[in-house]
């Protein structure tokens, strides 16, 4: 049971819960299990960061209630038998587990549905995260009495929106506690990322990259906190292939991290340069990327739209980008326009936690936006995931990019998009070059962002000496 936090912890959080959504009844399932090809092989387990948050387990089955009228919480599940001793081993019973974060009440979930039903009898307000996976909407739809359609469309009725809006109130403020568990998986995961470098050379094929440092995280007894992507096709911005052979004169991205014990995740980006040493041209990206993203973490204040950073990263590449001839014009129009998106079409960042992209399955206008804050439709900055002004102890990656992509080159050239912005024949000169990007998780503080964890190889000159196995 390593990272689970004291039974204090946990009862404080659904406290806390419960003042923020008075006169209900809150549901909060945790994960099922899932098979791969049949019910006995099983997917690796990951459970759901809300029900992780309040309650604590990492075991598939289980569900909480907690009634803020009264202040009582359950823990609901099934007990194990004799079949499950011997396949799976003896296992805690629902009480020791219950124990463990702070529940006294605890019972089977037959109960739980009769619990529900004398609720829903009596006309009491019922809330509930939205659920993401089938097997989620189809445990909520058994409870409520609802069909799976309505489930569906619930997450923004008015009692499981305030639901949402507290979970998001709390869950993004972290305790020391919280960072020292991300810190934990940064420790790995840096170990992954500089072997990666060191291992990283022409004629080696991508999956090897990633076998050398799966096993280090492996060795750990640490998973993913996401698929990882490791690419020479660095434009692809979520390539999830490993089948290529590392070419002299690439650059590779390499997007890894590891979870904690705890559940928390961490999320890196380096750019490599397959040969070993960046070339010029590489070199006066890279560092154009890098200053972008030094100058948003230095900016990572309470208060400070994320939006705002965002705008700045693109704003300070966009002003090398024109000395290189990509862009023409003033910079004002080029960043007000959107026309910098066609090598910067992603977001800055978001929020990391619990999960990777942190909350983002209730809703990622929820977690992201607000009243005042709204979504852009402007190409590019309408996917940038968090908006809003950032608080006190929120954790947050940033990971600006350029990205030269074909498809896009050719589909806005033929639309004539920007004209007077974007010199098409500078970014055809361009195509093959593939991506940079650079990403670290920062914790906002007063005095601006901290980035989390220990060094892991970033300025060009540091990269280069980690893939001659310096690090």
């Amino acid at each position: 049971m390593r990272g689970v936090f004291d039974p204090d912890t946990y009862r404080a959080r659904r406290e806390a819960l419960a003042r923020a959504v008075p006169g209900a009844l809150l549901l909060v399932p945790g994960n099922a299990a899932k098979a791969m090809d049949f019910r006995a092989n099983q997917y690796p387990f990951v459970q759901d960061g809300t029900f992780r948050y309040f309650f604590g387990l990492d075991q598939p089955d289980l569900a909480g209630l907690i009634d803020t009228e009264t202040g009582d919480a359950w823990l609901f599940g099934e007990a194990t038998g004799i079949d499950e001793a011997v396949w799976l081993g003896s296992r805690p019973s629902l009480g020791e587990l219950a124990a463990r974060v702070g529940v006294t009440r605890c019972a089977d979930g037959a109960a739980l549905a009769a619990t529900m039903a004398d609720a829903i009898g009596r006309g009491r307000q019922i809330a509930w995260p939205p659920p993401y996976c089938a097997e989620g909407m189809v445990t909520l739809a058994r409870l409520t009495g609802q069909s799976l359609a309505r489930i569906a469309a619930s997450a923004n009725a008015p009692g499981n929106l305030a639901l949402v809006r507290a979970i998001v109130g709390l869950r993004e403020i972290k305790s020391a506690a919280e960072i020292a568990e991300m810190e934990a998986a940064l420790a790995v995961t840096a170990r992954m990322h500089h072997a990666a470098m060191a291992a990283t050379r022409p004629g080696v094929r991508e999956h090897e990259v990633v076998g050398r440092f799966e096993g280090i995280m492996r060795a750990a007894d640490l998973h993913f906190a996401y698929q990882p992507i490791f690419s020479g096709r660095g434009e692809v911005l979520h390539n999830l292939r490993y089948d290529r052979v590392l070419a002299a004169g690439e650059l590779v991205v390499n997007d890894s991290g590891a979870k904690s014990h705890g559940g928390y995740a961490s999320d890196i980006t380096r750019t490599i340069p397959v040969s070993g040493r960046f070339n010029a041209l590489q070199l006066r990206l890279y560092e154009t990327v890098l200053r972008a993203q030094q100058a948003a973490i230095e900016a990572c204040r309470p208060g400070v739209r994320f939006v705002d950073l965002h705008l700045l990263a693109a704003r300070i590449m966009v002003e090398d980008l024109v000395d290189l001839g990509l862009f023409r014009g003033a910079v004002d129009d080029i960043v007000a326009t959107g026309a910098y998106a066609l090598c910067f079409p992603c977001g800055l960042g978001h929020q990391i936690g619990l999960d990777v992209h942190d909350m983002e399955a209730l809703g990622e206008d929820n977690v992201g936006y607000d009243g005042e804050n709204r979504r852009s439709a402007l190409f590019g900055l309408r996917n940038l995931r968090l908006a809003r002004p950032l608080r006190r102890d929120m954790t947050v990656t940033v990971e600006p990019g350029l990205y030269f992509i074909p498809e896009l080159i050719d589909m806005w050239r033929g639309e004539a998009r920007h004209a007077g912005l974007i010199d098409y024949d500078a970014f055809d000169r361009l195509r093959g070059f593939g991506g940079i990007r650079i990403e670290d998780d920062v914790h906002v503080t007063a005095e601006g962002g901290r980035v989390l964890g220990p060094p892991i190889a970033r300025s060009a000159h540091d990269v280069e000496q980690a893939m001659q196995g310096d690090a």
